[in-house]
């Protein structure tokens, strides 16, 4: 397999979050061959259009990464029915100036976990229909909604139900094999 860099954007700041939390239990299952690099979206100023000839460092920095990972993961809690500010601000940023997006034409899988009964599916249509408009591709089957407590991981970060690891599992190679068809192109 072609060594394949993959940029981890989570929707949330917090250290401990259950998407953090997904985020790496995911690296574990994925097949040699794929490095992960995870994303800073915290230290982002609130986009302003009067600052895309100026761009922060951070935002310069954001850019740059996504335009050197060869695909991306994204892992989103679901904030008031829909993705955090945090992440869209993010997405703002790295899409402008106008025709200098650093997301179009990458590969890209979305997932995520909360302790409600729908597990961020919202939040995730919501995400899909951004990424769609900045060209992003994202694989589109299977889905991954979690519904997550504290005993969804084990002690070692991974996933603590043998159904739920398997599943997941399933969701990487997919995940793997479908951008792998992007890079090779």
């Amino acid at each position: 397999m072609t060594e394949m860099e993959i940029g981890v954007i989570v929707g949330s700041l917090r250290a401990d979050s259950f998407n953090r939390r997904l985020a790496k239990a995911l690296q574990q299952m994925a097949p040699e061959g794929m490095r992960f690099k995870h994303l800073e979206i915290g230290d982002l100023p609130l986009y302003n259009q009067d600052d895309d000839a100026n761009p922060a460092e951070s935002v310069r920095r954001l850019k740059s990464e996504i335009q050197s990972a060869d695909a991306l993961l994204f892992v989103t809690p679901e904030y008031n029915r829909s993705i955090p500010g945090v992440l869209k601000n993010a997405l703002d940023h790295a899409s402008r100036p106008y025709g200098q997006s650093a997301w179009a034409g990458k590969p890209a899988g979305v997932v995520g976990a909360s302790i409600g009964a729908t597990g961020t599916a919202l939040a995730q249509q919501h995400l899909r229909n951004v990424l769609a408009y900045l060209d992003v591709h994202v694989m589109g089957q299977p889905e991954v909604y979690l519904q997550v407590s504290d005993a969804s991981f084990d002690g070692e970060g991974g996933i603590a139900r043998e159904d739920t690891k398997q599943f997941l599992q399933g969701w990487m190679n997919t995940y793997a094999a479908w951008i792998k068809t992007f890079i090779s192109r």
